[in-house]
Parts: C-alpha cells; structure tokens; sequence
C-alpha cells in the first residue's frame, strides 16, 4: 500500500506541473492574440491637384509612396490616387520622370510605381467610398481597402485648401465635416486599430478639427490663417517639385529603418517654423496606448508577425516510389493548416496546447503511471 500511495502522490505531483505547463502556455497563447496588437498596415495616399503647376504636389504624394513601400509595406497594400498627368506632360523635359528636387537624384515615376486612381477617378466620392469600403461589387481588389479591427491605417493628401475644406482637382471638395463622418464609419465598420492622418495644405489643421473617432493622430503642415508653401524650383521644369513641410518629413524618413524604434512622437516636431515657414500642428484622439509607445514603423513600415516553434520535426527517409503520397500528404497539411489559422481563437489555441504541449517522453511516462497505479489497485 505504501508503494501505491507514492506513486498516487508522484501522479498528483505530475498533474500540478502539467496544469502549471498548461496555465504558462494560456498565457503565452493570450499574449500571441492581444486584440490591441496590429497585425496590418495599410497607405491612402492622396494627390488632389492636376495640371502641370501642381507638379509638387504629384511629387509629394509619390514621395511618401515611395518612403511607405522602401519600409515594407507593399502595393497591395497602398492606394495611390493621383491625376498622373505629369509624367508624359508635354510641357515635361524628362518624359516619363518626375523628381522632387532639382539635383534629380531619384526618379520617382519608376517602373514599379502602380497608380491604382487616376485622373478624374480622383474624386470626392471615390476617396470617401475607398475609405468606407462602399464599392461597387465589379470593383478591382487592387482599388479596395481591404482592412480589419487589426489594420494601422495611414492616410497622406496634398493639393489646395482652406479652412475646413481640400479641393478636388478644382472641380469640388472635401470638407472637414465630410472627413471626419467618413472616419467614424471606418471606425463602427471595424476598418481600422489606429488611423494616421497626415495633409500637406493651406490651413492644414481644419481638415481634422472635427474628428471624433478613437485612436486617431493626426498632423497638419500648417495653422489656420496661414499658408503651406512651396520648398524650392527646377529652373528646367520652371515650376516647383516639393512643398516645405513634405521636404522635411521625407528627409527625417530617409534615416529610418525598418526595424527602427523611433517614435511617432518625433514626426511631430520634424518641420519647425524656421524651416516650413507655417506652424505645423498634431492632435491625438483617444488613442488606447501611449503615444511615447507608438513607433514610426506602426504605420510607415509592414509588420510581419512571427512565433518561433521549439518543436522538432523528425522526417523520415523515404525512397522515390513513396514521393507521390508524401506530396499529397504536405498538400493535406498545408489545407489543414490553413483551415486552422482561419479558425483560430486564444481558446483553440489553449485547447491545441494542452493537447499536444507535453514532449512524447512525458506521455510515456504519464500513461505508464497510470498503468502500473491501475495494477497495484487491482492486486490490492
């Protein structure tokens, strides 16, 4: 009977150190799916201009389209609306380029740049209709935002405006009011964790005056009364190539990595008066994490989700007869694994866990347990 106690309070203690392991992995597991944690980035980049004067503000919006993809974040995933007429303009000198500075150190119309609204697509309805996912059924997944409760969203547009309104390619405009509805049904609609809006204009800051949705920031190139202005001219093109305050975002992004741990904060504070001429402003909305916590990353850059596994995988050899249904096996698990990830919850997960958490030794020795308890209480 002794010998039938020990090995009952070797199981027991056996069964307390599986329910810690199981309670560690919970934990684990809960942290991997921490609802606040954003799983997606997303880009609206917005050129409202046209005609060949404007030319800064298409070199603007290219600008930052180029900054977002160099930092991972993929044309899938970015959508480029601009009237695209200034490349193959024919007052251009350089057909088929365009360049934000005078020393044409970069092309910025390369033959990787995608442009999925172009020309009079570039309207009021379509912007707003992109951002609220209410599109027609016939619509391209390449012009949709195609965005969840996981997606950081930013949103960049340059062009003219005033208080409390950005124009359309002067044909109409957007107002403040307009704006911030369409934000607040992103919001109800789940298509969006946090929105970053950035607008290079006159009188910047009353296009986000009046938002009122959660876990927004936003910036502003200037204060209203004042105007945004011009960087500097190409004396070849005889027009300007970039306004201020875009000048100065973009050379402050230059010296960002992707894996860089520079905070948003900083962004803020990247063109002063000295330099932009205007007062830049920023503004936050009931943002559910600190704003010192936020990185530069969180929305210029692609975030890419990684869990490490310990486990090993013993695969056995096997001769070129057997190669055919070791395919069809891989094909099974990769649809298995694939059903699994669509499916997954914290609570699956857990269930997962406990069922295949303890190494092929602790099975061993828990089913022998139980063996040899099993036959000290028949003999007994």
């Amino acid at each position: 009977m002794r010998s039938l106690a020990f090995l009952v309070s070797l199981f027991l203690l056996m069964n307390g150190s599986y329910s810690d392991s199981i309670s560690a992995w919970d934990g684990q597991v809960k942290d991997f799916f921490e609802p606040s944690r954003h799983t997606n980035n997303w880009a609206i980049l917005v050129c409202t201009s046209r005609f060949w004067f404007n030319y800064r503000h298409v070199a603007n919006a290219l600008s930052v389209y180029r900054s977002v993809k160099r930092l991972g974040i993929p044309d899938s995933h970015i959508i480029l609306m601009t009237a695209d007429d200034m490349a193959c303009n024919a007052r251009n000198p350089r057909p088929a380029r365009v360049y934000n500075n005078q020393n044409e150190a970069i092309d910025l119309y390369g033959p990787a740049i995608e442009v999925d609204y172009r020309g009079y697509e570039v309207t009021v309805e379509n912007f707003i209709r992109v951002l609220t996912g209410r599109l027609p059924p016939d619509t391209p997944r390449s012009k949709r935002l195609s965005t969840d409760d996981r997606s950081n969203v930013l949103i960049y547009m340059t062009g003219h405006g005033g208080e409390g309104f950005l124009k359309f390619q002067d044909a109409e405009e957007i107002s403040d009011v307009e704006l911030a509805d369409a934000f607040e049904q992103m919001w109800q609609k789940q298509r969006y964790n946090e929105l970053f809006y950035i607008v290079d204009t006159c009188q910047a800051v009353s296009m986000y005056r009046r938002v009122y949705s959660p876990n927004v920031l936003a910036i502003g190139s200037s204060q209203i009364g004042e105007d945004s202005l011009s960087h500097h001219i190409d004396p070849a093109l005889g027009v300007y190539v970039i306004d201020r305050f875009t000048y100065h975002m973009l050379d402050f992004l230059e010296r960002i990595a992707p894996s860089s741990e520079r905070k948003v904060k900083e962004l803020f504070g990247v063109c002063p008066r000295r330099d932009c001429i205007s007062t830049p402003g920023s503004w936050t909305s009931r943002l559910s994490r600190p704003l010192e916590n936020i990185l530069i990353t969180d929305f210029f850059g692609s975030v890419r989700t990684v869990e490490v596994n310990d486990d090993v995988m013993r695969i056995s050899h096997t001769d070129s007869s057997d190669s055919e249904g070791l395919t069809r096996n891989f094909e099974a698990m990769n649809y298995a694994s694939e059903d699994l990830l669509e499916t997954a919850t914290p609570e699956s997960v857990g269930d997962w866990k406990l069922q295949h958490g303890l190494s092929e030794y602790s099975q061993f020795m828990y089913t022998a347990l139980l063996s040899i308890i099993f036959l000290l209480i028949v003999k007994s």
